[in-house]
């Protein structure tokens, strides 16, 4: 039985809402726009596609260019996150080597723009571990239809998606794949749902869901 773990980003596995809040406020800056966002703007945003963030934070300056804007700010933030990052959650490495020994697959699907989930790997160095990644930027497709996606393409038997927010629930149920709620993240979810409170807890709930015990 080939078993999997997708990993959703922001609120998962890093928090990069101050470094994305300062480059998109450079890019701002540099465009000569007056508008500059907030850190809880960003994280009211996360785990929404860069058109839809687009429209929430930039209609106030022109509907017509919101995208445009996003874009110019989306640059600066691939260039500030190479070498600032993000906030890594604690024991991801750990975690990561863990479901290798225990022969998950492994993935990343995010809502995210082309670049953001290999910004990510150049930053943590932690790309080595994943097998697989998709993204809104990468098909132009919602998030259940990427993690649909990647594990139909790896021809995973069974798979968990590790999600913070109630969106990254609903995402799963409708891809048909487990899901485990990232309680230390961003968002909140319906009680009863299988959660964790720190990556570390990942290893012994995937198993019970996946219907597997430890070699």
């Amino acid at each position: 039985m080939k078993k999997g773990i997708i990993f959703d980003l922001d609120g998962t596995m890093w928090d990069s809402s101050e470094s994305v809040t300062a480059a998109y406020n450079i890019g701002l800056e540099k465009g000569g726009y007056s508008l500059r966002l907030s850190l809880s703007d960003v994280m009211a945003a996360m785990g929404k596609t860069m058109v839809e963030i687009a429209h929430m934070y930039f209609d106030a300056i022109d509907p017509e260019r919101a995208v445009q804007i996003m874009q110019e700010c989306i640059a600066e933030e691939m260039e500030y996150l190479k070498t600032s990052g993000g906030e890594v959650y604690d024991g991801l490495e750990d975690v990561l080597k863990e479901l290798r020994k225990r022969g998950y697959f492994i993935a990343c699907v995010s809502n995210c723009q082309s670049g953001y989930i290999e910004a990510f790997y150049d930053a943590t160095g932690l790309g080595r571990y994943f097998d697989d990644k998709e993204c809104w930027g990468g098909t132009g497709l919602g998030k259940a239809e990427n993690i649909r996606l990647t594990a139909e393409r790896n021809g995973l038997d069974v798979a968990v998606y590790v999600g913070d927010t109630d969106g990254d629930r609903l995402a799963s149920e409708k891809s048909g794949v487990k899901f485990i709620h990232a309680a230390y993240g961003y968002g909140k979810v319906p009680d009863g749902t299988p959660e964790i409170d720190s990556l570390r807890e990942l290893p012994d709930l995937a198993d019970k869901l996946c219907g597997t015990t430890q070699a």
